[in-house]
């Protein structure tokens, strides 16, 4: 007997649509731009203050009269700006993911109908001598510039996006290539077969991280993960590379004041933590201490990465991969929202992340064997 929750093939299809709104799902980028970003939002705002700047240079008479011809455009402009940018941030949530027609209806239809509704209340103070034509025609032409301008201003940004997009597949390739190197798979196997006779349970345990962490590493990049579940995916990492580097790694977590809940891009961290271990710990001897901090301040999250800075530096380098990779990655999703600071202090070299919270209630991805306290 099939169970009871089971539900038909066309009741299954007709509901699948519904579901596909995050890209990971199958569904396509938002059309309407992110105007919920301040980095965007402003953007926005200074490319049609700019050509309405240009608009009444070649519209005014005189020069003289052209602060009058500016003032009253901005009269209507401002609010229509700053109400088309929150309708469009509302509404860009609510038509992510249906057919392109309609995200372009709404892209295009919402600044247009702000531009009707507040054009019909300041029509009587600022044209008062038009006749019912010419008011008719003047509205007109405001509704179908609104449109026409919401329409380049979300085909730019659509471009812009796909300029980006990139950053998705490489940030994906890097997570399944570049992240799982080779040599770290069979010296975790290598060190797990050490250990089957003199330690079985922690030869059990390091294979079920090593697990884990090809889990993870198979997840869609573009997915957001709770702080929480990033830190775990870290901490099974290092427990690896304990495994392989003994004393010579020691690791210190500061996560008092973390916000477990803050959203952020699945592996974010883990890259700038293995580079950390990889040249901080690794071309030495001696002792090393990763120091691995995160807390909240305000509406904004901190993440800070510490370690040895040696003396002597390796034949080769690193290629910064990680560190343009996460940076790229942070760009695309925040904007101007979230910033990636590096550089050495003292012996020491730090990276910092900032990035705004943002927290979502999901089921958390927290692993059986390992919690947030070890």
């Amino acid at each position: 007997m099939p169970p009871t929750d089971a539900k038909p093939a066309e009741y299954k299809s007709s509901e699948q649509p519904a579901k596909a709104r995050r890209q990971s799902e199958g569904a396509q980028a938002p059309l309407i731009p992110d105007t919920c970003n301040v980095g965007i939002a402003l953007r926005i705002a200074g490319i049609v203050n700019a050509v309405a700047l240009a608009s009444s240079l070649v519209q005014a008479p005189s020069l003289a009269e052209w602060p009058g011809q500016l003032g009253r455009m901005l009269i209507l402009l401002e609010p229509a700006l700053v109400l088309s940018l929150a309708g469009l941030c509302l509404a860009r949530k609510v038509v992510n993911g249906l057919s392109r027609p309609w995200q372009w209806i709404t892209a295009c239809g919402l600044p247009a109908g702000v531009v009707l509704v507040l054009g019909l209340l300041a029509l009587p103070w600022v044209q008062p001598s038009l006749s019912s034509a010419q008011a008719t025609w003047w509205l007109l032409v405001r509704v179908l510039l609104a449109a026409g301008s919401a329409l380049a201003l979300t085909e730019i940004f659509r471009l812009r996006a796909r300029a980006y997009s990139p950053s998705f597949s490489e940030a994906r390739l890097q997570a399944l290539q570049a992240r799982i190197r080779p040599h770290f798979l069979f010296n975790s196997l290598n060190a797990v077969l050490g250990l089957m006779r003199s330690d079985p349970r922690r030869a059990e345990a390091t294979l079920e991280n090593l697990a884990d962490l090809f889990r993870v590493f198979m997840r869609d990049a573009r997915d957001l993960v709770a702080l929480d579940d990033e830190v775990i995916t870290c901490k099974e990492y290092l427990a690896i590379e304990q495994l392989r580097l003994g004393d010579r790694l020691k690791v210190e977590w500061h996560l008092e004041e973390m916000p477990g809940d803050a959203l952020l891009p699945s592996l974010l961290l883990q890259p700038l933590i293995e580079n950390a271990v990889h040249h901080g710990i690794e071309p030495s001897s001696q002792t090393g201490v990763i120091t691995i901090s995160a807390s909240r301040i305000g509406e904004r999250v901190r993440v800070e990465i510490l370690n040895p800075l040696l003396q002597e530096q390796p034949v080769r380098p690193g290629n910064q991969m990680a560190l343009s990779n996460v940076r790229e990655r942070l760009m695309l999703l925040y904007d101007m929202e979230a910033e990636l600071k590096t550089g050495a202090l003292g012996e020491t070299y730090r990276i910092e992340i900032e990035f705004p919270y943002r927290k979502e209630r999901r089921k958390r991805d927290v692993r059986r064997h390992f919690d947030l306290d070890r």
